[in-house]
């Protein structure tokens, strides 16, 4: 299964350490899920991670985001042949065209905005837009082999 993670799933995942996605963790890790990315969101995470709330120095903002891009592909940037749904948060659309370069079964959310686009009858988008607990609920009915 192929997923797109956004900025605050990865921060819950990685810094953290959200026991409520720890079985999400464990399928990245072992490599049971392919997880997408490209240079834009990984930009936005390292100035996320920059944020003096996570009290990060230099050194762990470091660490983690080579911890995150050793469980990463980056597809690159480029047009998405696809029609998708329109994020109001326009900072939001680059989690969308990324999971469309990728072909993404699922981009992985906890935002309000991106999962409102998930109940979109109009403009539906081509890859489920979820939660993490609903993607391990996903993952757990899934019998396909490792993306």
């Amino acid at each position: 299964m192929k997923l797109v993670l956004d900025t605050n799933v990865i921060m819950e995942l990685l810094h953290w350490r959200d026991p409520r996605s720890t079985q999400l963790m464990n399928a990245i890790e072992a490599g049971s899920v392919s997880c997408f990315t490209d240079a834009g969101c990984l930009a936005e995470l390292q100035r996320v991670l920059a944020y003096p709330q996570f009290g990060r120095d230099e050194g762990a903002q470091y660490a983690l985001l080579t911890q995150y891009r050793e469980i990463v592909i980056e597809v690159p940037a480029g047009p998405v042949s696809l029609t998708l749904p329109r994020c109001r948060d326009a900072d939001d659309q680059k989690f969308m065209e990324v999971a469309a370069r990728g072909g993404a079964d699922l981009l992985v959310t906890r935002d309000r905005e991106l999962l409102k686009l998930a109940r979109s009858r109009r403009h539906p988008a081509p890859f489920a837009i979820v939660t993490p607990e609903q993607a391990i609920a996903k993952l757990a009915t899934t019998k396909e082999p490792v993306a």
